[in-house]
């Protein structure tokens, strides 16, 4: 169960992050959109987990966007030292979150079995009008 501190803190660095990659970052690296989805903190408030959702053209720029991310670790670590108030600044790891993605291919496989079902629909089985009795 999370405390309310890590609750908190959590919020806190969610902030921060976010600030960060919307004023704090110019790398041409950084392409689409960047959302910071969840932030997992550690009950001893020493490492932080930053999930990102990254939604690009394609999957080769949403990498090299997360590569560019991953890359000035340094400054969204300074960033939030800056912007903690507490004695510890936990340590960042950030991870892809791939839940956005999973539920647009969900929703991509839902509209395409929806196209097929509506081009041959299938009969009911209460239905013998096909079958006539002897």
């Amino acid at each position: 169960m999370i405390s309310r501190r890590q609750h908190k803190v959590a919020r806190a660095i969610r902030e921060s992050v976010s600030k960060t990659i919307l004023n704090g970052l110019s790398d041409p690296r950084i392409s689409g959109l960047v959302t910071v989805t969840e932030v997992d903190v550690s009950p001893d408030m020493k490492n932080a987990t930053v999930f990102l959702s990254i939604l690009a053209p394609d999957d080769r720029k949403a990498n090299v966007t997360f590569g560019a991310i991953c890359h000035a670790i340094g400054h969204f670590q300074q960033q939030l030292g800056d912007d903690l108030t507490g004695r510890l600044c936990p340590h960042l790891r950030f991870e892809k979150d791939r839940k956005v993605s999973k539920t647009l291919e969900t929703l991509r496989l839902i509209e395409q079995a929806r196209h097929e079902y509506s081009e041959h629909p299938v009969q009911e089985l209460g239905d013998d009008s096909e079958n006539p009795k002897e």
